[in-house]
């Protein structure tokens, strides 16, 4: 029964694992589209475009889905609203899934 167990553990492992590795990628390619313009390289911030990287996945996610609302935020809300309105859920998660896996 263990070695059941732990087979299936490690089955699960590696599937949640590549799935978040894939989730990595494609919001890597995703950031590097249009977000990188202001956020910068790796999401670190760019003058008055905050460091958008090594957040959580909740938050980023949250604020995402607050400025796709229109909901004004910050100085920037305009062009984020802007930019997250064209944002489909599955784009909000890989980048938050790329963004919050980033360390500056």
């Amino acid at each position: 029964m263990l070695k059941v167990f732990q087979l299936i553990s490690i089955f699960v492992i590696f599937f949640v694992s590549k799935s978040l590795a894939n989730d990595i990628e494609a919001g890597d390619k995703r950031f590097h589209k249009n977000c990188h313009n202001c956020h910068g390289k790796a999401g670190m911030g760019v003058a008055s475009y905050p460091k958008v990287s090594g957040l959580d996945v909740s938050y980023i996610v949250d604020r995402l889905n607050r400025y796709r609302s229109g909901e004004k935020i910050g100085s920037n809300s305009g062009l984020m609203i802007a930019m997250a309105r064209k944002l489909s859920d599955e784009e909000i998660r890989v980048l938050a899934a790329y963004l919050s896996s980033v360390n500056n």
